[in-house]
């Protein structure tokens, strides 16, 4: 299925559409800190920011002194709403379960943190098909920053050409750059296929199975 050993995701938008939980947590947070709420495009075009990072630019305020209240806030709304209306795309625990079946290690890079995404395959299924998670909460930077997936490969022990990753943001790509691994991107995102062929990759796919019919 595929020539890479190692095989390391993004979540959000590549794994899962986790769009409608986002929009509800960032409309409630926004709501109540009595900010006026973007339309749900602009808000969807923030996912993989951190979260500081995307309130700042759904309330236009730059280093905003509330940023810190705001991610609070999103936080505990996320613990009632995020695992359970998150949906995994229809071939995701498919596929990594066949790579992981084909000997391949499989890895997950996300701002989102760990534990959240270890939430939500407990809701969803009863197997966690995933063998290292990285998450918000082990970086001290964010993607684009290749920290993230720097600490996944070395717990892998991995030669970095053996290494894919992918995603659904010009974020994800960068990413890859910054690291130095092979790329592969699903348009499930907000980012475009013509946006992504100004970076490097292998291929870009409308979905996982897509991607891994053609590496």
């Amino acid at each position: 299925m595929s020539r890479y050993k190692f095989c390391i995701f993004d979540f959000d938008l590549t794994l899962a559409d986790s769009s409608k939980a986002i929009l509800t947590c960032y409309k409630h947070t926004l709501s109540k800190f009595g900010y006026d709420i973007p339309d749900d495009r602009t808000v969807f075009n923030t996912i993989g920011k951190t979260l500081v990072d995307s309130f700042d630019i759904l309330t236009g305020i730059p280093d905003n002194p509330q940023r810190e209240q705001l991610r609070v806030e999103y936080v505990s709304k996320a613990d009632e709403v995020m695992a359970k209306d998150t949906v995994f795309y229809a071939d995701t625990l498919a596929i990594l379960q066949i790579l992981q079946c084909a000997g391949v290690k499989v890895g997950i890079v996300s701002t989102k943190f760990r534990y959240r995404i270890e939430e939500t395959f407990r809701y969803h299924t009863t197997s966690l098909p995933v063998d290292i998670i990285v998450g918000g909460e082990d970086v001290t930077i964010p993607k684009p920053d290749p920290q993230g997936l720097d600490l996944i490969i070395s717990k892998f022990n991995a030669d970095k050409r053996d290494v894919l990753y992918i995603g659904d943001s010009y974020i994800d790509a960068q990413t890859a750059v910054n690291a130095g691994v092979d790329f592969a991107a699903v348009t499930t995102g907000s980012t475009d296929k013509t946006e992504f062929e100004k970076y490097p990759h292998i291929y870009i796919g409308n979905s996982l199975t897509d991607v891994f019919q053609h590496i």
